[in-house]
């Protein structure tokens, strides 16, 4: 039976796979790192005590769509998680705008990404999917973080559509920052517009936490 409150069973293993935010340290700081993943899982033995959820960070800095297919096997299936989060695509559209990948353009990453998930539904049909939209913590007018801002929601448009494709929990992290961004300016949660710091990174993890008390 689920415990009231949280859709967890005992024993039951969510893997949080993504890029440097899901990362944060965890190769420094084993397991969990320090970022979302691990406050997290600390909210949970706050709030969920009884219940024994094992949490595994796959996160690797740097990674786009390509390099979580490339590895989706050994790092995420062979665990044979209840539960797997994935949070990618910032790294995606700043090789994309930045010329560096122009294969990985809002269509070609939603056919990767869709490729990632229809081998996992496969490998997996158990699974529950939580899908969580790339965001950039910035207001920007002008430059190169305002061009990041102008193709983000192409990049959010596909990460929402596969959460209905494949009955995912969806999550749109960007809209959650921006709403946020209304009351506090941006460097109270970033030093650089991707990258968390304490404040964002708990952020992430409460509305994680929130969005999963609701199922």
């Amino acid at each position: 039976m689920y415990n009231m409150g949280i859709p967890f069973r005992n024993n039951d293993r969510i893997v949080f796979v993504g890029d440097s935010i899901t990362e944060s340290g965890r190769f420094s700081q084993p397991p969990l790192g320090n970022g979302y993943v691990y406050i997290f899982y600390n909210l949970l033995l706050a709030k969920y005590p009884e219940i024994d959820v094992e949490v595994i960070n796959s996160g690797i800095s740097g990674n786009t769509v390509k390099d979580l297919m490339n590895r989706w096997d050994d790092d995420v299936i062979s665990l044979k998680p209840n539960w797997i989060s994935i949070m990618i695509g910032i790294n995606d559209i700043h090789r994309y705008l930045g010329g560096v990948d122009p294969d990985l353009d809002p269509e070609s990453y939603y056919n990767i990404y869709r490729s990632i998930l229809e081998k996992t539904t496969r490998a997996l049909p158990n699974v529950r999917l939580i899908l969580i939209s790339p965001f950039y913590i910035s207001i920007a007018k002008d430059g190169w973080r305002k061009r990041v801002l102008e193709t983000i929601p192409m990049y959010i448009e596909k990460v929402e559509k596969l959460s209905r494709e494949f009955s995912a929990i969806y999550i749109d992290m960007h809209r959650k920052f921006m709403e946020i961004l209304r009351y506090r300016d941006p460097m109270t949660y970033t030093h650089d517009a991707i990258h968390p710091n304490f404040a964002g990174h708990m952020v992430i993890a409460l509305t994680i936490l929130e969005t999963l008390e609701k199922l």
